[in-house]
C-alpha cells in the first residue's frame, strides 16, 4: 500500500498568504515589503509544499517561475549548481532571451549544464570564470527574462549550497533585480553551530528587503485535518494520538506515519517509518531504489542505465513502480530522486557496507569508461566510498583544479585535501602523482580561502616525508612555499631564515623557481632589513622580466614598491601604480596586496578617511575572485573596522565584523569578535560576563587577537579600578606576543599606556601602603613604554600620529598616577599641559574615542586645579563625545568627576557644593585632610573647612558617620 498524499495545502494558508504578500505576488495596498524570502524549517515540515503552492499562484497571477536546487554532493561541491540549473531551464523556456545574454557575457557560457562535465581540459587562464563577471551576467539574464512578465526565482534546499552559491545569493539579496523576487529554502534542523549557512541566513536576514519565514511544526487541528485528507475513514482516537505524539507536527512524518497505520504497521523508529515503502516494493524495485540511494540526490536515467545490470524494459518497469508508489519522483530535467531526502538517507543507510563499496564501484566504472557523464566531483565521491583511490585521487585533483577556476578555493582545498589523505594512508602506490605539486597546489588553495595554518601544517608534513636524498628542488620549492606561508601567520619560526635556505637550495633551478624563491624572501626582509630586501627584489626582477615571468615581475613590482627608501606620498603612489599595474594584467591577488598595503601606508599616516576607502576597495575586489578569506582582505576588514572605530563609527565597524553566515577562517573569526568586545566593553562599558575569556585560547596562535582582547581587558580595569587585572593583562599579553613578534613590539607602547590608565584609576580607592606597593610597577610600565620608544627612535616612518598620541598619553597616564596616588605629584601646571598635549595628539590623529577619553581626563584636572570655567567647557566636549559613542563608561566617569551637578530632590534637604561633593567622595575613600589638599591642589586648612561643612550638613559625629550617611541618602 502506498503512502497516502494530498494535494490540499493543509495549515499553511497564513504562510502562503504571507509569501505572496511579501514577494507582491498577490499585492496588497501598501505594496510588497520585500524582494526576497528565506523560508526555513525542519525536514519535512513542508517547505517544498509550500513553495509549489507559492509556484502555482504565482503562475496563475501571469508570473514566470523558475528554480534551482542544491544537492547533497558531502565534501564534493560543485560551483553554482542551482544556477547552471537555472540557466539551462531558461534556455530551454527563453531561449531568444538567453541566448542575447550569453552574447552579452560569454563567460557565463561555462555554467551551462552541458559544459560541467567531465572533460580532459581543465578551466584555466582565460577559461577562468571571473566571479563578477558571472555576478553580472547572472543579474543581466535574470533581469532580461523579467522584461517580458515578474519572475520569480526559488532555490531550494540551501543548507547544501556550496560557498559559491552562497556568494552569488548573497549578491542576488543585496543588489535587487527589477521585476525578479527571490524565494529560498533550507532546513533550519542542519543548521549545527559550525554550519557556514547558519551565520549567512543572519546575515542576509539583516538586510533591507529580505523577509525570513520559518515554518513552524503543524498545530494540532492542522495535524487532525491533515490525518483526515490523507486517511478518509475513521481513525481511532488512540491511532491518531500515536500519529499527533510521533509526527510532532511534521507533515512528512504524518504522512508517513498515517501510510504506516493503513498498511496495519506501526513502526516505532523514524528509520522503520521510512522504509516501510522499500519493504513494500518488488526485489527489482528495491534494487533500483537502493542503486539510486546510491547514486545521490538525483540521478539521470542515462547513469542509472550505465550502472543497472537491468535490461531497458525491467529498468523502466521497476522505475515506474517506484514513481508510482511514492518513493521516487521525476524532475522537470528528466532525473530521478527520492520524494524526500531523509528516505534516500533511510534507504542507503540500510545497506549493508560490502553493498555500498560495489555500488559505488559500478559508479566510478560508468562515469570513468564514459558510459555515463558526470562531473569530477561526483567521480571523486564514488571513487572514495568504493576505495578505488588511484581514480578518487585523479578525479579530486581534476575537481579542485575545476573549483579554482570558477573562483571556489574553498572547494578546491576540500579536494586537494581529500586527495593528499588518500595517498598518504593507501598502503599501496596510488599512480604517478606528484604529492610535493600536489601539497604546494593544496597549500595555496587553502591560503587563498584564508586557512593559512592549515596550509603551513600540509607544506611541513611534505617536509618531514622528503628523503635525506631528495632533490634540493623539491625541498627548495616546498620551503619556498612555506616561507610565504609564515610571513601570513604569527609563528615563533623564522620566515627569513627559510626563505633564505629556499633561494640557496634553488640557485642553479629554473628561473622561475628561483625568482620565486627571491621574491619570498624580499618580502621576509621588509621592514628590519629594508636596503638588503630592495637589492634583493631588484634582481629578482631584473630576472623576472629577462625570462618574460610577468606575474612574478608584477608581484615584485608591488614588492619594491613598498621598499621606497623616500616612503610618504612616494610609496603611496608606488603601490596604487602597482595596484594598477596588477589589474591590467588580470592578477588579482598582487593587486590585493598592493591596496592593502596602500591602506595601511594612508592608515599610519593618519589619513583615515582615505584608508577606510582604499580597504573598502580591497574588500570589493575581493569578492571577485573568492578571496574574500584571503589574508590581505580579511586583514583589510580588520584595521578598516579599526579605522571607522577611531572616526567614532562604532556601529559601522560592528557590523562590518559580523560575519555571521560567512563562515570565516577560526582566526579571523575571533579576531573580528575580540574587535567587537572592545568596542562593546572597553569603550561602550556594556557588561558581557566571560566574553572575554572565550578568546585567551587564540592568544597563542595570532598576535593581534591577544593585543586587541587584551586592549579591551584594560579598558575594562580602568572602567573598574582594578588593578590587579591590569597588571596581570600586560603581563601576559606579552609573554605570549614577544615570541610571536619581538620583545618591544610597537603595540607594547599601548598596552603599557593603558595599563598605567587603569592604576591609575585604581589609586584613588587604594590605601598610602597599596599605592607605594604599586610605584614598581608603574615604573616598569613607564619603562616599557620608554624602550619601545627608543627602539622606534631609528626609524622615522614609525612615527606616524597614532604613535605620537601614545607617547602623549603615556607621560599624561604616568603623571596622572603620580598626582592620584601622592608619589612624587607633579605641579598642576605640568599635569595640565601634559593632558593637553595628549588632547591635542588624539584630535590630531582623528581618534574619537581617544580624543574623548582624553578630554574626560583633562576636565578631571582642571576641576581639581581650580579652574572650574575650563573644566566646563572641556567637560561638555567629552559628554558629546562619550553621547556620540553611547559609551556609558566615559559618561559615568564624568559624572564621577562631579562635571554635573546632580539635581537635588525634594525630599532631600542635604545640598551640597560640587567641591563639598567631590571632597566627600575622597573622605569616603579613607583619605586624610592632607592627601585630599595635595590630591585638589588645595590647602590642608580649605580641606579643613569643608569637612566641617561637610559634617554640619549631614549632621554627623565624625568622618565614619559622613560616609555612612552619605551612602545612605545616595550622595556617594
Amino acid at each position: 500500500m502506498p503512502a497516502l498524499r494530498t494535494t490540499d495545502l493543509i495549515g499553511r494558508d497564513a504562510e502562503l498568504e504571507h509569501l505572496t504578500a511579501q514577494l507582491g505576488i498577490r499585492t496588497s495596498g501598501d505594496g510588497p515589503t520585500a524582494r526576497a524570502v528565506l523560508v526555513a524549517g525542519d525536514a519535512g515540515v513542508g517547505k517544498t509544499r509550500l513553495l509549489l503552492a507559492l509556484r502555482d499562484t504565482a503562475l496563475e497571477t501571469g508570473w514566470q517561475v523558475v528554480a534551482g536546487h542544491c544537492l547533497d554532493l558531502a565534501d564534493s561541491s560543485l560551483p553554482y549548481l542551482p544556477f547552471s540549473e537555472v540557466l539551462g531551464r531558461l534556455m530551454a523556456d527563453r531561449p531568444d532571451v538567453a541566448a542575447r545574454v550569453l552574447d552579452q557575457h560569454p563567460t557565463l557560457a561555462r555554467l551551462q549544464p552541458g559544459r560541467r562535465i567531465r572533460s580532459s581540459e581543465t578551466a584555466s587562464g582565460d577559461q577562468a570564470l571571473d566571479r563578477g563577471n558571472v555576478y553580472d551576467a547572472f543579474g543581466d539574464l535574470l533581469s532580461a527574462v523579467a522584461e517580458q512578465a515578474p519572475l520569480l526565482l526559488i532555490v531550494e534546499d540551501a543548507h547544501w549550497a556550496d560557498e559559491s552559491t552562497r556568494d552569488m545569493l548573497s549578491f542576488l539579496f543585496s543588489r535587487p533585480v527589477p521585476g525578479v523576487s527571490l524565494a529560498v529554502s533550507y532546513r533550519a534542523d542542519d543548521l549545527h553551530r559550525r554550519h557556514p549557512l547558519r551565520r549567512q541566513v543572519a546575515e542576509w536576514s539583516r538586510l533591507r528587503g529580505v523577509d525570513r519565514l520559518a515554518l513552524e511544526p503543524l498545530d494540532d487541528d492542522a495535524v487532525r485535518q491533515l490525518v483526515r485528507a490523507l486517511h478518509p475513514s475513521t481513525m481511532t482516537e488512540a491511532e491518531w494520538a500515536s500519529v499527533v505524539d510521533r509526527a510532532e507536527g511534521n507533515p512528512f512524518f504524518i504522512e508517513e506515519l498515517v501510510g504506516a497505520a493503513g498498511s496495519g504497521q506501526g513502526p516505532g523508529e523514524l528509520a522503520d517509518v521510512l522504509l516501510v515503502h522499500l519493504d513494500r516494493l518488488d526485489d527489482t524495485t528495491r534494487q533500483v531504489v537502493r542503486l539510486v540511494s546510491v547514486a545521490g540526490r538525483q540521478v539521470s536515467h542515462a547513469l542509472l542505465a550505465a550502472v543497472c545490470d537491468l535490461g531497458p524494459t525491467a529498468l523502466e518497469a521497476a522505475l515506474r513502480t517506484a514513481v508510482e508508489s511514492h518513493v521516487l519522483v521525476v524532475s522537470r530535467g528528466g532525473t530521478y530522486a527520492f520524494r524526500h531526502a531523509l528516505l534516500g538517507e533511510a534507504v542507503y543507510d540500510d545497506l549493508l557496507p560490502g553493498e555500498r563499496m560495489r555500488l559505488h564501484a559500478d559508479f566510478v566504472s560508468a562515469l570513468g569508461e564514459g558510459r555515463a557523464v558526470g562531473t569530477a566531483a561526483e567521480l571523486a565521491q564514488h571513487a572514495r566510498r568504493a576505495d578505488d583511490r588511484p581514480v578518487a585521487v585523479r578525479a579530486s585533483i581534476e575537481a579542485g583544479e575545476e573549483a579554482l577556476a570558477v573562483g571556489g578555493p574553498a572547494e578546491a582545498a576540500t579536494h586537494f585535501l581529500d586527495a593528499l589523505e588518500l595517498v598518504d594512508t593507501s598502503r599501496t602506490p596510488v599512480g604517478d602523482v606528484d604529492t610535493f605539486v600536489l601539497a604546494r597546489r593544496c597549500a595555496e588553495a587553502l591560503v587563498a580561502s584564508g586557512r593559512v595554518q592549515k596550509a603551513v601544517k600540509v607544506l611541513r608534513s611534505r617536509l618531514a616525508m622528503l628523503q635525506a636524498d631528495a632533490s634540493s628542488t623539491d625541498r627548495g620549492q616546498l620551503l619556498t612555499a612555506l616561507a610565504s606561508a609564515l610571513m601570513l601567520t604569527d609563528t615563533t619560526d623564522s620566515p627569513r631564515e627559510i626563505a633564505a635556505e629556499a633561494v640557496e637550495l634553488l640557485r642553479n633551478a629554473p628561473p622561475k623557481l628561483l625568482v620565486r624563491a627571491l621574491l619570498v624572501q624580499a618580502q621576509s626582509l621588509n621592514g628590519w632589513h629594508a636596503d638588503e630586501a630592495r637589492a634583493i627584489a631588484v634582481h629578482a626582477l631584473e630576472l623576472a622580466e629577462r625570462h618574460d615571468l610577468t606575474t612574478l615581475a608584477v608581484e615584485l613590482h608591488t614588492t619594491v614598491a613598498g621598499l621606497d627608501p623616500t616612503g610618504g606620498s612616494s610609496a603611496s603612489a608606488g603601490w596604487r601604480a602597482a595596484a594598477e599595474r596588477a589589474r591590467r594584467a588580470g592578477l588579482l591577488e598582487p593587486e590585493l596586496r598592493a591596496l592593502y598595503l596602500l591602506g595601511r601606508l594612508l592608515q599610519d599616516e593618519g589619513d583615515l578617511d582615505a584608508a577606510v576607502a582604499t580597504y573598502r576597495e580591497v574588500l570589493e575586489r575581493s569578492e571577485v575572485g573568492g578571496l574574500a578569506w584571503s589574508p590581505y582582505p580579511a586583514e583589510a576588514r580588520l584595521l578598516m573596522a579599526v579605522a571607522l572605530t577611531h572616526q567614532g563609527c562604532l556601529d559601522e565597524a560592528w557590523e562590518l565584523l559580523d560575519v555571521s553566515g560567512q563562515n570565516p577562517p577560526m582566526v579571523f573569526e575571533w579576531l573580528f569578535f575580540a574587535h567587537q568586545m572592545l568596542i562593546s566593553l572597553g569603550i561602550r562599558g556594556e557588561d558581557k560576563d566571560h566574553a572575554l575569556d572565550r578568546l585567551r585560547d587564540y592568544w597563542g596562535t595570532d598576535g593581534l587577537t591577544a593585543i586587541t582582547a587584551a586592549t579591551a581587558t584594560l579598558l575594562r580595569a580602568a572602567t573598574d579600578r582594578d588593578a590587579a587585572t591590569a597588571l596581570t593583562t600586560y603581563d601576559d599579553v606579552v609573554e605570549t606576543v614577544v615570541p610571536l613578534w619581538h620583545e618591544w613590539f610597537q603595540a607594547r607602547l599601548r598596552l603599557a599606556t593603558l595599563a598605567l590608565a587603569a592604576l591609575a584609576s585604581a589609586a584613588p580607592q587604594q590605601s598610602a601602603e597599596e599605592r607605594a606597593a604599586l610605584a614598581a610597577d608603574v615604573d616598569r610600565l613607564v619603562a616599557d613604554g620608554g624602550r619601545v620608544i627608543d627602539f622606534y627612535a631609528p626609524y622615522d616612518d614609525s612615527h606616524g600620529p597614532e604613535y605620537r598620541m601614545w607617547v602623549a598619553r603615556r607621560t599624561a597616564e604616568h603623571l596622572r598616577w603620580r598626582w592620584l596616588a601622592q608619589v612624587e605629584p607633579p605641579t598642576s601646571e605640568e599635569l595640565v599641559a601634559a593632558w593637553r598635549a595628549a588632547e591635542e595628539t588624539a584630535v590630531a590623529y582623528g581618534s574619537v574615542p581617544e580624543t574623548t577619553q582624553a578630554r574626560v581626563r583633562l576636565a578631571g584636572v582642571l576641576r581639581a586645579t581650580g579652574d572650574a570655567a575650563g573644566a566646563r567647557e572641556v567637560g561638555d566636549l567629552a559628554r558629546q563625545g562619550a553621547r556620540a559613542l553611547r559609551s556609558q563608561a566615559l559618561l559615568d566617569e564624568l559624572t564621577a568627576l562631579g562635571s554635573s551637578a546632580a539635581p537635588v530632590t525634594s525630599g532631600d534637604p542635604v545640598a551640597l557644593t560640587p567641591r563639598e561633593a567631590e571632597i566627600l567622595a575622597l573622605v569616603a575613600e579613607g583619605r586624610s585632610n592632607g592627601e585630599i589638599g595635595k590630591q585638589l591642589f588645595i590647602s590642608t586648612k580649605t580641606v579643613s573647612v569643608h569637612v566641617s561643612n561637610i559634617l554640619a550638613k549631614l549632621d554627623a559625629a565624625s568622618r565614619t558617620e559622613a560616609a555612612a550617611v552619605a551612602r545612605r541618602r545616595g550622595l556617594l
